[in-house]
């Protein structure tokens, strides 16, 4: 089967004086990966992965351009020539591939982050951070000549280093959209005030650029716009900003976003968002210019929403960032006219966001060769020499995988699945509100089996005595974790099970198999313990439904563990308008069958909460009675997944590639 030709993507269009072989981007985001600050071998990987899978550009992450500016641990470092060599290299070995390279250029003002700069940071006014409670410094003229100079610098730097251009960092209320606001330019001297003084800063950046690096140099610059708060830039105030900038051919390109630091969960909007979010400022921005071309990114995920765009009108780029991490290859596969077998992202911000947002490196849910490129070798596989046969029982992330790469190796895999349908518990995921995109997936992992000749055979429970008369070359045990069933809580450690467990308590996995028989107004109650989707997932699908549901959580508010995917805040405005209610720092001490005893860890206090049914969403148990029998009888196996430990998927997906690389 092919897929529909995207004829506007892959039209090519003139930048400058650079000719883009198509239209999707590769756009700015903090990969996290440097080595003391320099570019090294795990960026070059990163890169270059993306350049062989057909971007047309790649917008290299932010470069700090000043002390006040380092945000990240994986930050390169600023002011330093040192990086130039090594950026060399990575700009060399993309533009063999004929992608055109930029570098992000940025300054957050006063939303820098002590812990990683040890320096105050600069801003037009002095404001507070939003990054966290700290205070900024406010710039002197002295400063902001001192901060220009350090652009201009940078941007020189960059030249050096091969890149065809830099992209201005003017998006999120950084340092340049702190200039242009009233709300932080409180200035009264020739950087603030009037429009032509609030933008003199970025106008002072683009020419003094232009004069410093020529005519063949790219300038972009990167926008944002979010109604969060009424005291922020309106989208009119930001369309005359980029309509002076244009008149004055400041800018060959302007890169649109959503959100910011008052809107953080739409600044990279997980599947709880529309799609196409950053189309509408893109389209009012298309409409505005009439000298730079737009990029429209924020949640831009596949190619046909990108050809959508471009033949719309809405934008002449499209930047595609967690597409494009989740399968390198995406560009190359739709001029293919093979869609089915893009790897398609779930929007679920867990190890790209998510673990920037721990300043990690980046990696991805689903393609755990991100970060690994230089080591794995990207999504590219070499045929081994030594074909085998392989039985790989249980189709969740780890045994889908794993049976996925050791096929694309060339050996000879059969799958086997207890259920009805690829997934376990992942499957049951994609049932939960807005999660359809896991079912994707899903349909993607089959459509790579049938083109690589795996066998799957579902409703097959293997014993030791199938695995003995399948007598393959290596065995792969992926099945998985059950529910503990004991509602044992983390923190009532004493007691190895909680009191009254007799009647109506069923496990998420029970609910979204829908196993709980109720009656549609009748209240449920769900314990938390993990504080992410699994919970909340299955309590926001219980009250989409009409159940009065009351989430109980040990944790000081509902979904922590999300918050450092951004989804958490959406999340709980939804369960709040669906009628949830929320009891935090608490453990339920006792279930009555009928009503729960829950117990506030704060000060010992209990309340009675009535209730039709207890959720349990508390760690799962390893699933290895298998394993077990199998060493009893000294039958060699590999376990991968959740029957090693109970864990999040992206670990599973992991541990399935890696062995998949190694049989």
């Amino acid at each position: 089967m092919t897929s529909q030709a995207r004829n506007n993507l892959f039209q090519p269009i003139q930048l400058a004086h650079k000719t883009l072989k198509n239209r999707v981007v590769f756009g700015a985001h903090t990969a996290n990966m440097s080595m003391a600050g320099i570019p090294a071998e795990q960026h070059l990987g990163y890169y270059l992965e993306r350049a062989i899978g057909g971007a047309a550009m790649i917008v290299v992450e932010p470069m700090p351009v000043h002390p006040a500016a380092v945000l990240t641990r994986g930050n390169f470092i600023p002011a330093d020539d040192r990086v130039i060599e090594p950026f060399r290299t990575i700009t060399k070995a993309c533009h063999t591939y004929g992608t055109v390279m930029i570098q992000q250029l940025y300054h957050v003002g006063q939303h820098a982050d002590a812990d990683n700069a040890y320096h105050a940071g600069w801003s037009p006014s002095g404001l507070p951070s939003y990054h966290d409670s700290d205070g900024s410094h406010a710039m002197s003229e002295a400063q902001i000549e001192e901060t220009i100079c350090a652009f201009v610098s940078s941007a020189k730097r960059c030249q050096k280093a091969g890149f065809d251009g830099i992209e201005l960092f003017a998006n999120y209320h950084a340092l340049i959209e702190q200039f242009w606001s009233p709300w932080s330019n409180k200035r009264t001297d020739q950087w603030g005030g009037s429009l032509e003084n609030r933008m003199r800063f970025s106008t002072r950046l683009c020419e003094d650029i232009r004069g410093a690096c020529g005519a063949d140099f790219i300038i972009g610059l990167a926008i944002s716009h979010s109604s969060a708060a009424e005291f922020e830039l309106s989208l009119s105030e930001l369309l005359e900003i980029v309509r002076i900038h244009d008149a004055k051919k400041h800018m060959d390109y302007i890169t649109c976003g959503t959100g910011g630091y008052l809107d953080f969960g739409s600044l990279m909007p997980t599947f709880l968002y529309a799609e196409k979010l950053g189309a509408n400022l893109s389209s009012a921005v298309k409409q505005t210019v009439k000298f730079a071309q737009v990029t429209c990114e924020s949640h831009v995920r596949t190619a046909e929403n990108a050809d959508y765009v471009v033949a719309s009108g809405e934008a002449d780029l499209v930047s595609i960032v967690r597409g494009q991490i989740a399968d390198p290859h995406l560009v190359n596969k739709a001029q293919e006219q093979r869609e089915e077998d893009i790897r398609g992202c779930i929007s679920c911000n867990q190890m790209c966001w998510g673990r920037r947002s721990r300043d990690y490196w980046i990696s991805c849910l689903i393609n755990p060769s991100v970060g690994r490129e230089h080591e794995w070798g990207g999504d590219r596989f070499i045929t081994t020499n030594h074909k085998k046969t392989v039985l790989v029982i249980g189709a969740g992330p780890a045994g889908l995988e794993c049976a996925r790469v050791a096929a694309e190796r060339g050996h000879k895999v059969t799958l086997c699945e207890a259920m009805p349908e690829l997934g376990g518990q992942f499957h049951l995921a994609g049932l939960a509100p807005r999660r359809g995109q896991i079912l994707e997936l899903l349909t993607w992992y089959q459509t790579q089996f049938d083109k690589l000749g795996v066998k799957v055979s579902f409703n097959t429970y293997m014993d030791a005595d199938d695995v003995a008369a399948l007598v393959a070359d290596e065995v792969v045990l992926a099945t998985g974790s059950m529910p503990d069933g004991t509602g044992r809580q983390r923190w009532l450690g004493a007691e190895d099970s909680l009191p009254g467990l007799d009647t109506k308590v069923v496990s998420v996995e029970e609910v979204m198999r829908k196993e709980l028989r109720l009656k549609e107004t009748e209240p449920v109650m769900v314990l938390d313990e993990g504080g992410n989707w699994r919970g909340v997932g299955t309590a926001l699908h219980l009250a989409q439904l009409g159940h009065p549901v009351t989430i109980v959580t040990p944790d000081p508010y509902v979904g922590m563990e999300l918050t450092r995917t951004s989804s958490d805040s959406k999340l709980r405005s939804q369960l709040k308008q669906a009628g949830a209610r929320f009891i935090t720092e608490s453990i339920i001490s006792r279930w009555h069958g009928d009503h729960a005893t829950v117990t506030s860890m704060l000060d010992g206090s209990s309340e009675q909460i009535e209730a039709a049914a207890l959720v349990l969403a508390t760690t799962n148990m390893a699933f290895n009675e298998l394993e077990l029998t199998l060493q009893e009888r000294g039958l060699a196996c590999h376990t991968i997944g959740d029957c090693v430990a109970p864990r999040q998927a992206p670990y599973a997906f992991y541990e399935g590639r890696k062995l998949g690389l190694e049989l």
